[in-house]
């Protein structure tokens, strides 16, 4: 296999030596934290060499912008999948927090620890382009929130930026206990009340 080649699986299908090494940084870095994960490590558990890391990403600081875009992905694509289901802008709101509290259900290896992109964001340094990324997501998600309360109170924009910002911190908060705590209870509690003042609107 060359080392920008592709890498076999165990049902004898072949995934790009890229696509693996993110899926085992994404594992990592979830579970031990961006800082206290080597490149060794990375590279071990997707089984290829590391030259191949460094033909597929420009540095570890490469690598880390890569999971954190990832990551963004994987969670839109939660929303979108709760958006199908959703029922007028009311349900639409309440898809963004049933997309958290799907990210909480998955089957993690060491446990839920929270937001995976708050909990890489803590660990980068100020300026660093990672938690731009971050950051971007968060708004994007506020701004999501806020367009479905557009729908909802489509005369009152002042209204719609401070609900949505009063359900984005919600959500927020909720994750970050529900991290600690390790289980999704939180997320749910908190869809429980951001339905309930949507329904006061």
């Amino acid at each position: 296999m060359g080392e920008t080649g592709v890498s076999a699986t165990a049902g004898g299908r072949r995934r790009p030596a890229r696509r693996r090494l993110l899926e085992a940084a994404a594992r990592r870095f979830y579970a031990d934290g961006v800082a206290a994960t080597g490149i060794d490590t990375i590279t071990a558990e997707a089984g290829v060499a590391k030259m191949s890391l460094y033909n597929n990403f420009s540095s570890k600081a490469d690598l880390v912008r890569a999971y954190l875009d990832a990551r963004h992905e994987e969670w839109l694509d939660l929303y979108r999948a709760r958006l199908e289901q959703a029922e007028g802008p009311r349900g639409g709101v309440l898809a963004v927090f049933d997309a958290y509290a799907d990210h909480a259900a998955f089957a993690y290896a060491h446990g839920f620890r929270g937001c995976g992109l708050l909990n890489a964001a803590a660990e980068l340094p100020s300026g660093h382009e990672g938690r731009a990324v971050v950051r971007a997501h968060k708004e994007e998600v506020e701004r999501l929130i806020a367009g479905h309360l557009e729908e909802l109170l489509p005369d009152r924009p002042d209204e719609v930026r401070t609900m949505a910002e009063h359900l984005a911190f919600l959500l927020e908060g909720a994750m970050a206990r529900a991290g600690l705590e390790g289980d999704g209870d939180r997320l749910q509690h908190a869809r429980s009340l951001a339905a309930t003042l949507l329904d006061r609107l």
